[in-house]
């Protein structure tokens, strides 16, 4: 049986919220160097809790199945076990995200008892690196200590990493380290350069390193099914190239990926009740308004900030993504990881079957960032996207990508109707039937 968080093709269709990831709390106990909110200390005007026994109410409401607890740290709210409660009591999963850094096993046992459905802990690769991207030693100890207390207290665990620069030559040994901890699910996203990440650019994996993270994915995935363990991209890994068949099978109708789901399957929000169609989203221009204004159904359906991905055209792309051969399906990939680059979503390089493509010509890409950041929680500088040869040597650099797709006159995708892609054996990547 699938988890209840995985969209089906009725839920596409009737662009229905299916899974809120909500933080409950800005407040944090880490300092980590690639954080997107720049986390540490509360928002100002954080709900209250009967605020937040609103939210939930409606969430049920409006057909949510899991509502995801994020910060920060959820647990720093001293109303959160109220929280998990209240959304169990309404139907619905209650899941957490966390770093671990004082999360005890009083604390863990009250969640299991309070209904915690499962509770995913970030490791960021082996002891020395990961301390060193949390910012705090021994947070890697803990986070571990973490997973063994989810699993004395029966609440299914997962491990979230993040993919940087550094972390590569350490996957495999990682993923064996997850494994003897008896976590079942093991996603991976890519930093993406927003808030202190967009400081230290140097933490970003480049876009032309996709080629060789792609078949090291793909290696550990095999290696980690056998294992037990279900190795899962995030939305920012993809996409469309020849190992895609392998990493979105939720179902035989959306067996590849759908586009960005901010406000069409997913909606985030922030612990003043702002809300997003992605909690990884920047504030603005992606806030569609808070609670405190209008009900969340109310936003829903009418706010353009809300609303971007379902009425996303592919006019509204451009660069590589605008003439590729998926742009009706894929539409530019992950929203956040493009606009927190250029000012603007529609252009993502972080492309495997892009990557692929590039190659063939000669040809990579790699970003360089020209403005800082303002220092404020979900800010982000700007990048350039520059195009040079392959082996990084000689040649012409430009930044825009002057290729030409002809249009085989496929059918054009409206709306948020989900498009079913064909896999083919011959080259294990999906094609318009």
């Amino acid at each position: 049986m699938l988890p209840r968080r995985y969209e089906t093709r009725d839920d596409y269709e009737a662009s229905r919220p299916i899974l809120a990831v909500w933080e409950i709390t800005l407040a944090c106990t880490l300092k980590c160097t690639h954080c997107g909110s720049r986390a540490g200390v509360r928002r100002v005007g954080e709900l209250t809790t009967a605020e937040c026994l609103d939210v939930v109410a409606q969430l049920a409401r409006m057909g949510v199945r899991e509502v995801a607890l994020i910060g920060g740290e959820a647990f720093l709210r001293g109303d959160w076990i109220e929280i998990i409660k209240a959304v169990r009591d309404h139907g619905m999963d209650c899941s957490m995200q966390t770093g671990g850094r004082g999360l005890t096993e009083q604390k863990i046992q009250k969640a299991a008892e309070a209904g915690l459905t499962s509770c995913g802990v970030s490791l960021d690769g082996l002891q020395i690196l990961h301390d060193e991207l949390r910012g705090v030693p021994g947070s890697y100890d803990q986070a571990l200590a973490v997973l063994a207390h989810l699993r004395k207290h029966g609440v299914p665990s997962s491990v979230n990493t993040q993919i940087g620069s550094k972390i590569m030559p350490e996957l495999r040994d990682l993923m064996h380290r997850i494994v003897d901890t008896g976590a079942k699910n093991w996603q991976v996203q890519l930093t993406v350069a927003m808030g202190n990440a967009a400081d230290k650019p140097e933490l970003l994996l480049q876009p032309f390193q996709v080629l060789d993270l792609m078949p090291l994915l793909a290696e550990l995935h095999e290696e980690a099914m056998e294992l037990g363990l279900l190795l899962q991209p995030a939305n920012s890994i993809g996409y469309f190239g020849p190992y895609e068949h392998r990493w979105r099978i939720v179902d035989d109708a959306l067996g590849h990926w759908q586009g960005c789901a901010a406000g069409q399957t997913s909606i985030g929000i922030e612990a003043d009740g702002t809300i997003k169609g992605c909690p990884s989203l920047p504030t603005i221009p992606y806030a569609g308004g808070n609670i405190r204004q209008m009900t969340i159904a109310e936003m829903w359906e009418l706010s353009d900030s809300l609303r971007f991905a379902r009425d996303r055209t592919v006019s509204d792309l451009w660069g590589f993504c605008r003439t590729c051969y998926y742009a009706d399906v894929c539409r530019a990939g992950c929203t956040w990881t493009t606009h927190v680059l250029f000012g603007r979503p529609g252009n993502n390089p972080y492309c495997h079957y892009r990557a692929l493509e590039l190659a063939r010509r000669g040809l990579r890409e790699r970003v360089e960032k020209v403005a800082d950041a303002s220092g404020k929680p979900f800010d982000y500088g700007r990048f350039n996207l520059i195009v040079e040869p392959i082996n990084g040597g000689d040649g012409p650099r430009t930044i825009e990508v002057p290729l030409v797709v002809l249009d085989a006159g496929r059918p054009r995708r409206r709306g948020s109707t989900p498009t079913a892609l064909v896999l083919c054996h011959g080259c294990d990547q999906y094609v318009f039937p």
